[in-house]
């Protein structure tokens, strides 16, 4: 018995030992354990090649799946451009509306800010921000924005009583939350199709287009400030205005000009963008920038229809 399971043990099927293992077992006295075959070894390259894989599709899906594995990026706006065929006199007009910024306005609303305190500028902000519902109600029913009409006409008649003739904003409150229809006459005219035409820059008023000069022409009627009579008295008021809103944006202009390589070409872009934004987004609610008359205050740092200039 015991010699029938020694001898099927010796000629039974016996699993492969690894050849460093045997070796190890047998030590230096037998060298013909240890020794193993030449064994070849191809290339990197040459292995891949010679040994067609197919992709796998799902693999392919989860590589996919991978690369997709971060935040979306929001989709880039389509960039809007204008003719300038007056640059030269344009870039004399912005130089000297930047002249005007840093040596008078910028000076003078910072003694008027170092004085006054922000509140009281705020209100004061608020006041002719009311005077100007007449200009924004106007430019709702032009533009067939009914809803927008009604809430600048209710937005004036709160303010005017209970916010004390327009110092305080309770209808933008979030009570109430009538918020301020941001209408001018120039987006009026690009709501009916009417473009830019080409760039063009004022002394004094800063960028613009023929478009929203015509724009700004129906804004001064439509401004109750405009009719104060001798011609010096509403002038000067809407001096005073100039002065209180430069002192509530001070050093927005100055880091658009620091970031721009040409700060001409960044405030002309900057302009016709937001200008475009707001004829495109026509009959929405919000705010957007100051809100007082003309295309532009040139040392404000924000202009007066939202777009950055000097």
């Amino acid at each position: 018995m015991v010699v029938f399971i020694a001898s099927g043990c010796a000629h039974g099927p016996q699993s492969a030992s690894d050849p460093l293992s045997a070796g190890q077992a047998a030590g230096p006295s037998s060298p013909a354990v240890t020794e193993t075959l030449p064994v070849t070894v191809l290339p990197v390259s040459d292995a891949a090649s010679s040994v067609p894989v197919q992709a796998d599709p799902a693999d392919a899906v989860e590589e996919d799946e991978d690369d997709l594995d971060y935040e979306a990026e929001p989709p880039s706006t389509v960039a809007v451009t204008i003719a300038d065929p007056l640059e030269p006199f344009n870039r004399a007009m912005f130089t000297f509306n930047d002249r005007l910024y840093f040596w008078v306005l910028k000076p003078v609303a910072e003694g008027y800010s170092a004085v006054v305190p922000e509140p009281a500028r705020i209100s004061v902000r608020n006041f002719f921000s009311n005077l100007r519902a007449p200009i924004r109600f106007a430019n709702c029913l032009l533009q067939a924005h009914f809803i927008g009409a009604a809430t600048e006409l209710f937005r004036f008649m709160i303010n005017s009583t209970i916010g004390v003739a327009g110092l305080f904003d309770p209808a933008g409150g979030e009570e109430i939350n009538l918020q301020r229809q941001d209408e001018d006459f120039g987006q009026t005219l690009g709501v009916y199709g009417a473009g830019h035409g080409f760039y063009l820059v004022w002394p004094l008023l800063g960028p613009s287009s023929p478009r929203d000069t015509v724009g700004m022409v129906g804004d001064f009627f439509a401004y109750p400030i405009s009719y104060h009579d001798p011609w010096y008295v509403w002038t000067a008021v809407r001096g005073y205005q100039a002065i209180n809103d430069t002192s509530l944006t001070i050093g927005d202009y100055e880091a658009l000009k620091g970031a721009a390589l040409d700060p001409y070409i960044a405030v002309r872009n900057a302009y016709i963008q937001y200008r475009h934004m707001k004829v495109e987004e026509r009959g929405t609610i919000g705010r957007a920038g100051p809100d007082i008359p003309g295309a532009g205050t040139p040392a404000r740092g924000v202009g007066t229809r939202g777009a950055p200039q000097p």
